[in-house]
């Protein structure tokens, strides 16, 4: 079992905990890396040592690769032409912030099945990948054809037993269709992951550019996000090891080595 294994793995468990409705529903890639997996939280149950494993993991993972996931066509061809280059570029994760993926149904059912009586274990990650073959789009290309992430049918309350009369033959008329409106209301939104508060950071009065994209950020505001690109404006790199420190941190917690700044 690879990092990549271990990160899909992970990833499963950790949506049936927290948002098990992300199972049949397309996510935001943003959504993932920030606040479904976000590596400082996640490190030790991924296995991986520095934040560059980490990166390189997700690449792969959003890349489509072993069909765990269902992407968009072009994020699967910009991805995977770079995990094939000489040099992998796994920041180009960020510039699909705003893309959906989904989870593969065959993917999930092997999964499940690992382990079963009478089923065979997936001895190797190219095992698995041939079991799974292509990624099921479905899923994808149904959020992206409404709009919106699609979601489990509204429940109907349950008629009431019919008397044993003739009249009980008589079909009862469906029940009225909801509206597009009520049933984006009922869905459980991907916000229902961030739980906890995410930090702040004060703009200087005078204001400042975002250290990605070079915009102008609202001057003497708390803000965590950029405005422009929705990068997480809180969190730094260490230039050694490649960690992530948190806004305002002096030394690395990794490493030990001195912060950008610090």
């Amino acid at each position: 079992m690879d990092d990549l294994d271990r990160m899909y793995r992970h990833l499963v468990r950790t949506i049936r905990a927290t948002a098990p409705q992300l199972l049949t529903q397309p996510f935001q890639v943003g959504d993932l890396y920030t606040t479904i997996l976000p590596y400082r939280l996640h490190r030790r149950e991924l296995g991986l040592e520095t934040n560059q494993d980490y990166e390189m993991a997700m690449l792969e993972l959003l890349s489509g690769s072993r069909g765990y996931l269902a992407v968009e066509d072009r994020m699967r061809d910009e991805l995977g032409a770079s995990l094939r280059s000489p040099n992998p570029d796994p920041a180009l994760i960020r510039d699909f912030a705003q893309a959906r993926v989904a989870f593969s149904p065959q993917a999930l059912h092997a999964l499940e099945m690992e382990g079963q009586p009478g089923a065979a274990p997936a001895a190797s990650a190219a095992a698995a990948s041939a079991a799974i073959r292509e990624p099921d789009t479905a899923p994808f290309r149904a959020a992206s054809t409404a709009g919106a992430a699609p979601t489990a049918p509204v429940a109907q309350p349950a008629a009431p037993s019919a008397p044993s009369t003739a009249s009980s033959a008589t079909t009862a008329p469906p029940p009225p269709r909801a509206s597009s409106t009520n049933v984006a209301a009922s869905a459980p939104s991907v916000a229902g992951v961030r739980k906890q508060p995410r930090p702040a950071i004060t703009v200087s009065p005078t204001g400042e550019q975002c250290r990605h994209c070079k915009g102008e950020l609202p001057a003497g505001r708390q803000i965590s996000f950029c405005p422009h690109c929705g990068q997480d404006l809180t969190i730094e790199h260490c230039p050694a090891c490649g960690s992530e420190l948190e806004h305002g941190w002096k030394f690395c917690v990794t490493c030990g080595r001195a912060a950008a700044g610090g």
